[in-house]
């Protein structure tokens, strides 16, 4: 037998086990997202930190205060009454709060936006951790350290949202339901893109961020995501979360590592995947793909290469296998085997984009209509969003440095973060 034929054999084995492991996932997402969770309602404090008005934000706010839960708190905060989700969150709740379940609702001002002095200057690396450098938190974690020193003895969970997802009524009583167990420390959604308009890199941002949330599941594998998360104050205070923010950028990152650090698990809740109705040009889907895995490298480097390897087995597997097959075909050698594996291993991708795409529009059903264009594109260019995902993966292995809403931060790990000057 010769070599070619032991490197083919070698490529394909893995993407089996990735399209069984996908199929798992897939059988677990579809099993757990019909249950209802009634009877465990622990008092809750749900957070929605906002900054600008986010695509559909009316719609996307009115969810959070229209949760089939009648022990919860509301808090949105943002960083200052200058911000234009100021006045539409205070308008939204004198319209909202009398028909909500929540016990109570609040807008908050955390006032701890810097001025331009307060500043690192860090032009040309110099002053990079010096004494002029100041060590801190994103805006988004110091809104939500706002948020947490204020509630009471009596909150038992703190769940987190973001102001981009529109979530359904009973998402408060899913993300809650697995911190039932202490084994488990936290737990998470995900983001489920729906483009806004069928540019090509609004269905690119669809499709790719679909293939990350394909490897969410029962495993211990599961990583937090910020914008749909909860976790049970004495766990938050156990794993040292509340000493840890302070010094983090990002909120997800740092929450999964603290939990699992202390043996715990982050629980997947498929119910809690949420809709996030968004439109991107190829420049933004660029910079929001390099930031979101410039972060992960910075924060987890296991994750961050994780990705790495995975992405350039997907690309280099199916591509190599194609060249071989056509080796195969002039030389002679081998051809019927060689081009089997070859159109083995491009069905079985395309096998892992129908059953992500089959899933979603099982839990999406009042969606399916505006994600039918982004549907076919992840089925039939998979290969594309794959190349594409690791020529990004790739542009994140450089610098440390980050735009984010506005502000800069240069990142030097998990829990030491610089704000930039603005004029870097």
């Amino acid at each position: 037998m010769d070599w070619y034929y032991y490197i083919a054999l070698a490529a394909i084995l893995p993407q089996i086990l990735f399209l069984i492991q996908a199929h798992t996932n897939y059988r677990y997402a579809l099993s757990k997202y019909k249950k209802k969770r009634s009877w465990y309602r622990p008092r809750t404090a749900l957070i929605v930190p906002c900054k600008g008005l986010d695509s559909a934000f009316e719609k996307n706010i009115a969810s959070f205060f229209n949760q089939d839960y009648e022990n919860y708190l509301l808090f949105f905060v943002v960083a200052d009454e200058s911000d234009p989700a100021y006045s539409e969150l205070c308008r939204l709740k004198n319209q909202l709060s009398r028909s909500s379940q929540a016990q109570d609702v609040q807008v908050l001002v955390s006032n701890q936006g810097q001025s331009e002095s307060n500043f690192a200057d860090v032009s040309g690396g110099k002053q990079e951790r010096g004494k002029n450098s100041r060590r801190c938190c994103s805006e988004k974690i110091q809104n939500l350290l706002y948020c947490y020193e204020r509630i009471g003895d009596d909150v038992e969970v703190l769940a987190f949202a973001d102001s981009d997802i529109c979530v359904c009524s009973d998402w408060l009583s899913h993300i809650v339901y697995p911190l039932r167990k202490s084994k488990n420390g936290a737990a998470s959604g995900y983001r489920w893109f729906i483009p806004k308009r069928n540019n090509l890199a609004s269905l690119a941002l669809s499709a790719m961020n679909a293939k990350v949330a394909q490897l969410l599941g029962n495993t211990s594998f599961n990583q937090a995501w910020g914008g749909s998360m909860a976790i049970q104050v004495d766990v938050f205070r156990e794993v040292g979360l509340d000493k840890i923010w302070p010094r983090a950028l990002s909120d997800d990152l740092s929450l999964s590592y603290a939990v699992k650090r202390a043996d715990k698990k982050v629980a997947f809740v498929p119910a809690c995947l949420a809709a996030s109705y968004e439109s991107m040009s190829w420049r933004e889907l660029f910079e929001f793909g390099r930031r979101q895995f410039l972060i992960t490298r910075v924060s987890t480097p296991k994750t961050w290469w994780f990705g790495l390897f995975s992405s350039l087995y997907s690309v280099l597997g199916l591509w190599g296998t194609v060249v071989l097959a056509f080796w195969a075909n002039f030389s002679g050698k081998n051809l019927p085997v060689l081009t089997g594996i070859a159109i083995l291993f491009f069905l079985s991708q395309m096998g892992g984009a129908i059953l992500r795409q089959r899933m979603i529009s099982k839990l999406f059903k009042e969606d399916l209509p505006k994600m039918q264009a982004a549907i076919l594109a992840d089925i039939l260019l998979f290969w594309l969003w794959s190349a594409l995902l690791l020529v990004i993966i790739i542009s994140s292995a450089f610098g440390r440095t980050i735009e984010w809403r506005g502000k800069h931060y240069k990142l030097f790990g998990l829990t030491e973060t610089l704000v930039v000057s603005r004029n870097q």
